[in-house]
């Protein structure tokens, strides 16, 4: 807790999520994959097979996490409103 003029600010501290990282060198895999880990977190899979290309469009596969993120996020806009749609169909089917 924290005083500022007098008033108490309570600061949550959230824990940052560590992304595992791993490196492969295998021709019959893509140069990145994201998938989960056991602990149910993101991992990212780097594979050096394809270290010039990576090297040459790293500034894109960076700049590729704004958009990913939006295109999860109309992905889950659309699931939440579906299933807001179907939870009122339930409801009208029980009157």
């Amino acid at each position: 807790m924290v005083l500022i003029g007098g008033h108490a600010l309570v600061m949550k501290v959230k824990k940052m999520t560590e992304i595992e990282f791993r490196l492969i060198e295998n021709a019959d895999m893509p140069p990145l994959v994201i998938s989960i880990n056991e602990d149910l977190e993101p991992k990212v899979i780097i594979n050096a097979h394809y270290k010039v290309w990576l090297g040459w469009k790293r500034k894109v596969i960076g700049g590729v996490a704004k958009s990913l993120y939006e295109k999860i996020d109309a992905l889950l806009d659309g699931y939440l409103a579906e299933q807001y749609a179907l939870e009122g169909l339930d409801e009208w089917e029980e009157d």
